[in-house]
């Protein structure tokens, strides 16, 4: 189960502070804390400060990876910023995000290609955010075909299906977890990843829904997060869930991070 920690975002006060003044050791000091967590990969974003955001991307990614070994996800629609970012990466990159739009795809997919990058294609097109699975899956059939058309190996795509807060529309976590079995199913070879947060929105006690839902997600065959992996119960929930459907071999991984000290209460 890849983990990609997405706590360096300059929506959060206090990482736009730290970028603003260069505060190299408080960022580095996160990417550490998620990769120990962790995280296989450290999602950076500074899409905050359009002005900025090149330089900005630039320097978050020296900085994590002067502080750890994980590749950097490139958070970012900007093209101009994602292939400055990416002469000073090292490692296998990811780029979040793609989209089926025709000014979104057009402008990262020539970038994906030529840095061979892992890519997350959201399941979203000019025609807006499908409300349905089936529109959920067409959408991701068609970038399926238009990015292995044009080179991007299936297992460098990371499909989000979309999550939508359930208390505007109570029928959108079912809608994001069939979608997620039935492009798992469907797509051979391809990922499918998603951002928890966002269906608990407006509602109490958020932790506990995030990590019930993961769960739900890895039953139906997610296999990549992109979650703040320090966030208490997180990595538990993930690793336990992971062990009960079968995808940690002999229960090792949670068994190791039981002797760790890791799986909490």
């Amino acid at each position: 189960m890849l983990v990609v920690g997405e706590r360096i975002n300059t929506s959060r006060k206090r990482i736009a502070l730290a970028v603003r003044e260069r505060d190299a050791d408080f960022i580095r000091r996160e990417a550490v804390k998620q990769a120990e967590a962790g995280a296989g990969y450290i999602d950076v974003n500074a899409g905050t400060s359009v002005a900025h955001e090149r330089d900005d991307l630039v320097w978050l990614t020296q900085t994590v990876q002067s502080a750890v070994e994980v590749p950097v996800c490139l958070d970012s629609a900007n093209p101009d910023a994602l292939e400055a970012a990416l002469a000073v990466h090292r490692g296998d990159p990811m780029i979040n995000s793609i989209t089926a739009e025709s000014e979104r795809i057009n402008g990262i997919l020539p970038t994906v290609v030529k840095h061979k990058a892992r890519v997350v294609a959201l399941v979203m097109g000019d025609g807006g955010m499908p409300e349905s699975v089936d529109g959920r899956l067409e959408v991701a059939r068609d970038l399926h075909k238009r990015l292995t058309a044009a080179g991007v190996a299936s297992d460098h795509i990371y499909f989000d299906p979309l999550i939508r807060p359930i208390s505007t529309n109570p029928d959108q976590a079912l809608a994001a977890i069939d979608a997620t079995r039935r492009i798992m199913t469907e797509l051979a070879g391809v990922h499918t990843i998603c951002g928890l947060s966002n269906v608990s929105f407006g509602l109490p006690r958020r932790n506990l829904l995030n990590r019930a839902f993961l769960a739900l997600l890895i039953g139906a065959g997610l296999d990549a997060t992109i979650i703040d992996p320090i966030e208490p119960g997180m990595m538990s929930t993930l690793l336990a869930a992971s062990a009960l459907v079968g995808r940690d071999e002999y229960c090792m991984n949670y068994i190791a991070a039981e002797r760790a000290g890791r799986l909490g209460d």
